[in-house]
C-alpha cells in the first residue's frame, strides 16, 4: 500500500501541473504571487525542484491537452490504463488485506479526522467555483508531510522547458538521506487523510455538519460504497484541485514577506505621524535599500541626496523643484519619493519623461522594483498605453509616460473622476515647458493636475533652469538646488591647432591649455580638418567618448570618416564581443544591417540618432555601457536622453541642425563627460571657427536661457487644445471659470511679460469665439437670460473626436474630410491610398515620392519597409521606428519557442542566465528585460482575474433592500 499510495501521489502531481485549459485561466494569480523570488533560496529551489520533476515524470510521460472539457469526463476517468483504473487496481489489493488492516485505517482516520478539527481550525471558504482550504497550521503540516529534503515549490515552477531543466541538473544536488523514511511517512499520512482531503473540495454552506456526517458514514460503510465514494472523492477533489491552486510558500520565503510587510506598515505610520524618524530607509522597508545594491550598485547616498529628501517641504508633501548639474544624481531622489508614494501611502504615481527612448530605459530600469515590491510599472509612450489606465484591485500603478501620452493619460483620469487617486506626478528636464508645443502639453498637463487634484504632489527637476520663481509660482512648489558632480569636470575650446580651458576668471574667459601635437597627411588634413581623428584616439579605445554632431546624416558620416583612420589594431580591441554586436543587430533587422553599421561596429565605433529603430538601439547602448564600443557619434538627443557618460564628450560644432546651440543644450552635452564611479575626472571640447568665436565665448559666459510659456504661441496646439479639452472634460465650460483655469497657468504668471497688445481675457474670448466658429464648440443657448460671462458652453463630435485624438487642431477638418472622401471609395487594389490617408500632415513636406517606383511595382506593392521608404522618399530606419512596438520580435519570438518557453509562464519563471546560452544573440540586459516584463504581465493578468472575481461576487448597487421590498408590498 505504501508503494500503491506514493505511486497516486506522483501521477496525481503530474496530471495537476498539466491540466488542459487552466492554465491560463487560473495560474496567473498563483504567477503574481510567487513570481517574486528569493534570491538566497533560488538555487536550492531549483534543484529540488528539478529532483521532483525527474521523479514525477519518470512515472507517466504527459502529453499536453489543449481541450476546454473536463480532463476527468467520461473519456478519461476509466479507460484502460488510465489514472482512476490504476486507483481501481490498487483498492482491489486493498480489499484483500486482512480485516484487522482494515479496522486500524478506520481508527486513524478517525482519530486524525478529530485532531485536524480540533487543532488545524479548518474552515472552508467557497467562493463561486474557487474552494480554499484555510489552516492554521498549513505551512507546518506541509513541513511535516513532504520530503524533507526538498523545498516546497509552487506548481508553476514544475513547468520549466527542457533547456532550462538540462540546466538545473548541473548544478550541485542536495541531500537526500532521508527521502525513503520520509516518503514512507507521507504514504502513511496520505492513507489517513485521504477521507478528510477527498471531502474538502465539496462545496457546502453547512461544512461543520456534513464533516460529522462523513465521519459517521466512514465507520458504518460497505467496502462497495467505499469503492464508489472513493472514486467520486478522487475525482471531486482533483476538480477541485484543478480549479483552485493553494499557494505553497516556503517557510523562509512567507517570513521574509512578512517582514516586508511589517515594514511598510511601519512606514506607512511614520509618514502619516510628524515624527522625524525616517524608519528603516527613508519611510521605507529595509528591502528598498537591498535592492538599490542589488540592481543598481547603490550603496549609499550622496549628501545633497539625503539633505533634499529631508527637507520640511518633502515631508510636507509640498510641491518641490530641484535643479543639479547632469550626472549628479537627481532621478534617485525621485525614485525614493515615488516608492513612498506607491508602498507607503498607497497611491498611483505619473513619471513624465521627455524622450521614448528615456521612458523605455526607465520602464526596464524599473520593473524589477515593481515585481520585488508589488506594484505595477505601466508604459505610455509610443503606441503604449491603455485609457483610461486599469483600476486595480489592490497593487498600485507606476505610468512612466511621455510629455504626450502623460497628457492624455491625466485627461483619461479627470474624464473617469479618477484624478484623485494620482498622488504624485514627477517631471524630469522640467526646463521643456518652455520648449514650442511639447512645453504647452506638459503646461496643459500641470496646469489641469492643479487645478483638479489639490492632494497631488508635484516634483520637478531639471539640470538647466534660470527663472525658477515663475515657476515656483506656477507650481506653488518649493526650490532646492545645489552645485554637486560627482566628477570634476573640464571645459575646453580649440580653435585651429589650439586647445583652450575654459575659465571664468579670466579676461575673455578662457587660458590657453596647449597645442594639438598629430601629424596628419595631406590626405587626412583634407578629410579631417578639425582633428577628430587626432582627438579621439587620445582617449579610445581605453576609455568611452561621444561625438556631438549638428545633424543625423552627420552623424553617420564623421564615424565612416574616423574609421577610414584608424589604426587596424582597433579591430583587435574584443573583437570577438563585436562581432556579436553585427551578429545581434542583422538578427533583430531580418539580416538587413544598415552598411555604416557594418564598417564602424568593428573598429568599435557606431552613430546614435533617432534614425535607430529601438532594438538597434538598445543593443549598441548595451555594448557601449560594457566598453565594447568605445565611441558614439550623436545627436544633441542623446544629452537629455539615455544615461550614457563618456571620459570625453566632443562638440562637433556650436550648432544644432541651424541654430545657433543654446547655453543649456551646451551645458547638458557636455554635463556627459565623467563617469561616476568609474573616472576620477571628465573633458568636454567644443570645436569652433574663428568666425563663430565671438558667439561661443558669450555662451560659455551667458546665465541660462529663462522658460517662458508657449501656450498662445503654439495657437492650435496650445491654447485652442486647452480650451477645447477644459470644456470636453467639464472642468470648465463657461468664460468666467476658462478665464479663472488660465490665470493659473505658466501662461498666467507670465502674462505681464509675453502679452503687449492683448489682455488675456480678449486672448480667451477670441479663442473661444474661434473655436465656435470651427464647429468643435458650440453656445449653450437654452437659457438666455444667462450673462455672456455665465454662458456655458458644449463640445461637438467633431471637437470630442479631435481632442480625445490628440489631433492639431490646425489639421481636424482636414483630416475629417480626407476620411470621409475615403469612405467613399477606398482604393484597395495597391497600399498606395491608405500610406497616403496614414502620412502625418507634418510630414507631407518631408516626403518626395516617387512615382516610378510606384509605376514598376503597381500591381504587386510590397509592404516591406524599404519598399514604403523608398515610395515616400524618406529612411528605412524612420519607416521600421514607426512600425516597431512589440516587446519581442518575431524572430526573438521563433527561437525561445524553439528552445521550450512556449507560454508566458515558461518566460515569467525562465532563468536569464538559461536564456543567455539557450538563445542565440541574447544579451544579459535583453534576458533580464524579456523575464522582467513576463512577470509583469503575469502580475497584470494574476490582479485582473482577481478583480474579475471579485466584481462577480460583490453585491450590485442597485440590489432591491428589504425595506424597499415592504414599501411596496404596503
Amino acid at each position: 500500500m505504501d508503494e500503491g499510495g506514493s505511486r497516486i501521489r506522483r501521477r496525481v502531481s503530474v496530471r495537476k501541473r498539466d491540466r488542459p485549459s487552466l492554465a491560463s485561466d487560473f495560474a496567473a494569480p498563483a504567477a503574481a504571487e510567487l513570481t517574486p523570488g528569493d534570491e538566497e533560496e533560488e538555487e536550492e529551489e531549483m534543484v529540488a525542484g528539478n529532483r521532483r520533476r525527474r521523479k514525477t515524470v519518470e512515472v507517466q510521460p504527459v502529453e499536453n491537452n489543449d481541450s476546454e472539457e473536463d480532463m476527468l469526463g467520461d473519456y478519461d476517468s476509466f479507460a484502460e490504463n488510465s489514472f482512476l483504473a490504476q486507483v481501481d487496481d490498487l483498492e482491489q489489493q486493498y480489499m484483500q488485506v486482512p480485516e484487522h488492516r482494515k479496522h486500524a485505517s478506520d481508527l486513524a482516520t478517525e482519530d486524525l479526522y478529530s485532531e485536524n478539527i480540533k487543532h488545524n481550525k479548518l474552515s472552508i471558504t467557497t467562493v463561486g467555483s474557487f474552494t480554499e482550504l484555510k489552516t492554521d497550521e498549513h505551512i507546518k503540516n506541509q513541513c511535516r508531510h513532504e520530503d524533507v529534503s526538498v523545498e516546497p515549490e509552487p506548481d508553476i515552477l514544475y513547468d520549466v522547458p527542457s533547456s532550462q531543466v538540462l540546466y538545473f541538473e548541473n548544478l550541485k544536488s542536495s541531500s537526500n538521506d532521508l527521502g525513503d523514511h520520509c516518503t514512507r511517512e507521507r504514504d502513511w499520512n496520505a492513507s489517513s487523510h485521504k477521507t478528510v482531503n477527498e471531502e474538502l473540495p465539496q462545496n457546502s454552506i453547512e461544512h461543520h455538519q456534513q464533516i460529522d456526517d462523513s465521519s459517521s458514514k466512514v465507520k458504518s460503510s460497505s467496502e462497495e460504497n467505499r469503492r464508489k465514494s472513493l472514486k467520486e472523492h478522487l475525482k471531486s477533489a482533483m476538480t477541485g484541485n484543478a480549479k483552485a491552486q493553494t499557494p505553497i510558500f516556503s517557510r523562509t520565503k512567507q517570513l521574509k514577506e512578512t517582514l516586508l510587510s511589517e515594514e511598510i506598515n511601519v512606514a506607512k505610520k511614520t509618514i502619516e505621524s510628524s515624527s522625524n524618524d525616517l524608519g528603516p530607509f527613508y519611510s521605507l522597508p529595509s528591502k528598498v535599500r537591498d535592492l538599490y545594491v542589488q540592481f543598481k550598485g547603490i550603496e549609499k547616498l550622496y549628501e545633497w541626496q539625503h539633505t533634499c529628501l529631508t527637507l520640511n517641504s518633502v515631508q510636507e508633501r509640498k510641491n518641490l523643484i530641484y535643479s543639479l548639474p547632469t550626472s549628479g544624481g537627481k532621478t534617485l531622489v525621485a525614485e525614493i519619493l515615488m516608492l513612498q508614494e506607491l508602498l507607503c501611502r498607497r497611491r498611483d504615481v505619473l513619471m513624465i519623461l521627455p524622450y521614448v527612448a528615456i521612458v523605455q530605459e526607465k520602464i526596464s530600469g524599473l520593473s524589477s522594483f515593481g515585481i520585488e515590491l508589488g506594484f505595477f510599472v505601466e508604459e505610455y509612450a509610443g503606441s503604449k498605453g491603455k485609457f483610461p489606465p486599469i483600476k486595480r484591485r489592490e497593487k498600485k500603478s507606476l505610468y512612466i509616460a511621455t510629455i504626450e501620452k502623460g497628457h492624455s493619460l491625466v485627461n483619461s483620469l479627470i474624464e473617469t473622476g479618477r484624478i484623485g487617486s494620482l498622488g504624485l506626478v514627477v517631471v524630469d528636464e522640467l526646463h521643456m515647458i518652455g520648449e514650442g508645443s511639447r512645453g504647452a502639453i506638459l503646461e496643459m498637463t500641470l496646469a489641469k493636475i492643479l487645478y483638479t487634484s489639490k492632494a497631488t504632489q508635484i516634483i520637478g527637476m531639471s539640470a538647466t533652469l534660470n527663472n525658477v520663481e515663475d515657476l515656483q509660482e506656477f507650481l506653488q512648489a518649493e526650490y532646492y538646488t545645489s552645485q554637486f558632480r560627482p566628477v570634476e569636470l573640464k571645459e575646453y575650446l580649440k580653435i585651429n591647432d589650439a586647445i583652450y580651458e575654459v575659465d571664468s576668471k579670466a579676461e575673455n574667459s578662457m587660458t590657453f591649455s596647449r597645442l594639438l601635437g598629430c601629424q596628419y597627411s595631406d590626405t587626412l588634413k583634407k578629410m579631417d580638418p578639425d582633428h577628430l581623428v587626432a582627438l579621439v584616439t587620445e582617449v579610445i579605445p581605453n576609455y568611452s567618448c561621444l561625438v556631438f554632431c549638428p545633424t543625423k546624416k552627420n552623424c553617420e558620416n564623421v564615424a565612416e570618416m574616423i574609421c577610414k583612420f584608424l589604426s587596424k589594431e582597433y579591430l583587435k580591441h574584443r573583437e570577438k564581443e563585436k562581432h556579436e554586436v553585427i551578429k545581434n543587430l542583422k538578427n533583430i533587422s531580418s539580416g538587413n544591417l544598415c552598411p555604416v553599421l557594418k564598417r564602424t561596429i568593428p573598429f568599435g565605433v557606431a552613430y546614435h540618432h533617432s534614425g535607430l529603430t529601438s532594438d538597434e538601439r538598445k543593443l549598441l547602448e548595451e555594448a557601449y555601457s560594457k566598453g565594447v564600443l568605445c565611441l558614439f557619434t550623436c545627436t544633441s538627443t542623446l544629452a537629455a536622453g539615455v544615461n550614457l557618460p563618456a571620459r570625453r564628450v566632443i562638440l562637433r560644432a556650436p550648432y544644432v541642425a541651424k541654430e545657433f546651440l543654446k547655453r543649456n543644450q551646451y551645458k547638458q552635452m557636455i554635463g556627459r563627460a565623467g563617469r561616476a564611479g568609474i573616472d576620477s575626472i571628465g573633458e568636454s571640447i567644443l570645436i569652433l571657427q574663428e568666425k563663430d568665436k565671438q558667439q561661443v565665448l558669450e555662451l560659455i559666459s551667458r546665465p541660462l536661457e529663462n522658460c517662458y510659456s508657449h501656450l498662445v504661441q503654439e495657437f492650435t496646439k496650445g491654447i485652442q487644445t486647452l480650451f477645447l479639452s477644459l470644456i470636453g472634460l467639464k472642468i470648465a465650460t463657461n468664460l468666467d471659470d476658462i478665464y479663472h483655469f488660465m490665470c493659473g497657468t505658466f501662461f498666467g504668471v507670465q502674462q505681464k511679460i509675453l502679452l503687449k497688445e492683448k489682455s488675456l481675457w480678449e486672448i480667451t474670448v477670441e479663442s473661444l469665439k474661434y473655436l465656435t466658429e470651427k464647429g468643435l464648440l458650440q453656445k449653450d443657448t437654452i437659457d438666455k437670460s444667462k450673462e455672456e460671462i455665465q454662458c456655458s458652453f458644449n463640445i461637438t463630435k467633431l471637437g470630442r473626436a479631435s481632442f480625445k485624438g490628440t489631433i492639431d487642431l490646425a489639421y481636424c477638418d482636414i483630416l475629417y474630410g480626407d476620411l470621409k472622401k475615403g469612405l467613399e471609395g477606398l482604393v484597395l487594389e495597391s497600399l498606395l491610398h491608405l500610406i497616403y490617408l496614414t502620412t502625418p500632415y507634418d510630414m507631407a513636406s518631408q516626403c518626395v515620392p516617387d512615382w516610378m517606383i510606384y509605376f514598376r511595382q503597381f500591381s504587386q506593392l510590397s509592404p516591406a519597409e524599404q519598399n514604403v521608404a523608398a515610395l515616400l522618399g524618406v529612411s528605412e530606419n524612420f519607416i521600421g521606428k514607426k512600425a516597431s512596438g512589440q516587446a519581442i520580435k518575431k524572430g526573438r519570438a521563433r527561437q525561445l519557442y524553439n528552445a521550450g518557453y512556449k507560454s508566458l509562464m515558461h518566460l515569467a519563471n525562465a532563468n536569464p542566465e538559461v536564456l543567455i546560452r539557450t538563445i542565440d544573440h541574447l544579451s544579459r540586459r535583453q534576458a533580464k528585460q524579456i523575464v522582467s516584463s513576463a512577470k509583469m504581465l503575469l502580475h497584470e493578468k494574476a490582479e485582473a482575474l482577481q478583480e474579475e472575481v471579485e466584481e462577480l461576487l460583490r453585491l450590485p448597487s442597485d440590489f432591491p433592500s428589504m425595506e424597499a421590498s415592504s414599501t411596496e408590498k404596503a
